[in-house]
């Protein structure tokens, strides 16, 4: 008697753990990285706003500079996302939990943060969804 196991797109179709993971999977590289890319483009905002005077002062460089720096890390996030997603995970909520202090301290745009908490909720349940599903 032979068993045959699930091929992956079987276990997709089937499993709604292994769809959960996918699907959060895809969202936390394809964002990060869209995100990432838009601090070198500026298309969807002027990402300095959201820089707090107090963190500004901590980084070399000019707030625009510091903002292109952040766009280079959350590229690098994504990738890691896509390459090691229970790695990614992890550092994609870290990064998450560094933004809501920063918007924190710069005293507005809570609804971004409180976004974000729910966001880093979910880059948790990736990391600990991928620690048993992906091998």
């Amino acid at each position: 008697m032979t068993s045959t196991s699930p091929t992956l797109a079987g276990q997709v179709r089937e499993n709604p753990v292994i769809q959960a993971f996918w699907l959060l999977r895809i969202g936390f590289t394809v964002a990060p990285i869209l995100f990432g890319l838009d601090k070198f483009a500026g298309l969807l905002t002027h990402w300095e706003q959201y820089l707090a005077p107090g963190i500004d002062t901590l980084v070399p460089g000019t707030a625009h500079q510091a903002m292109l720096a952040v766009g280079a890390i959350e590229i690098a996030a994504g990738l890691a996302v896509a390459a090691l997603p229970r790695f990614g995970g992890y550092l994609v909520a870290a990064w998450l939990g560094g933004i809501i202090v920063n918007l924190l301290i710069l005293g507005d745009f809570y609804d971004v943060a409180l976004r974000d908490f729910g966001l880093l909720l979910g880059a948790l349940a990736l990391a600990r969804l991928a620690a048993g599903v992906a091998r």
